[in-house]
């Protein structure tokens, strides 16, 4: 049975990966691959509890930040 806690992780999941696919103009399928290879998605699950009291856009930050340590650069 999934927690009220993972739904709303996996809730802002869904949020954070559609501003990111905006941001860089990449559909949402694209957007998830390339979170997951570059640790956006691992970085957001392990941070969940402080992420998301921020803005979208703080968030979005931080996720092109993590991707780009990881060699990751959006178009």
């Amino acid at each position: 049975m999934i927690t009220k806690r993972q739904t709303n992780i996996i809730n802002y999941l869904v949020i954070c990966i559609s501003d990111f696919a905006e941001r860089f103009e990449m559909d949402s399928n694209a957007a998830y691959r390339f979170l997951s290879r570059y640790g956006g998605i691992d970085f957001l699950v392990r941070h969940y509890e402080a992420e998301h009291t921020l803005s979208l856009d703080d968030a979005v930050d931080d996720l092109e930040a993590i991707c780009r340590q990881n060699g990751g650069i959006p178009q």
